[in-house]
């Protein structure tokens, strides 16, 4: 058992839309990710997907309406929900999702990371 210093893991790196593992708890990973402008339409079937911003603003767009979240605000993706994260420059943000979760979904694109390929910080 550890203190985390969200600070602190996201200062070792600064690509955008590149989650990254600081936690695990309950089959569900924590992780920490810097957003920068528009991610791609994509859902997950099978997950829930938790979304908190620290730094910056994000628009989760949803079909038919956007869910703006600044520092300490979050919203929960239900599974099957298409959506698109858009940050306003850049933002940093914590995610919470099962360790089984692609990050694109069902998706392939630029950004897809497996969930076996993430790394730890």
């Amino acid at each position: 058992m550890e203190k985390v210093n969200l600070r602190d893991k996201l200062a070792t790196f600064d690509e955008a839309w590149v989650p990254k593992i600081v936690g695990e708890l309950n089959g569900q990973y924590v992780k920490v990710a810097r957003f920068e402008g528009s991610y791609v339409w994509h859902q997950h079937e099978n997950e829930d997907e938790l979304f908190l911003v620290l730094e910056g603003h994000v628009d989760i767009h949803l079909q038919g309406r956007v869910i703006g979240l600044d520092p300490g605000e979050l919203t929960i993706v239900p599974r099957g929900v298409a959506h698109k994260p858009v940050a306003d420059g850049v933002a940093q943000v914590l995610l919470f999702e099962p360790v089984s979760t692609r990050n694109t979904g069902e998706v392939d694109h630029d950004h897809t990371i497996e969930a076996d390929d993430l790394e730890r910080i």
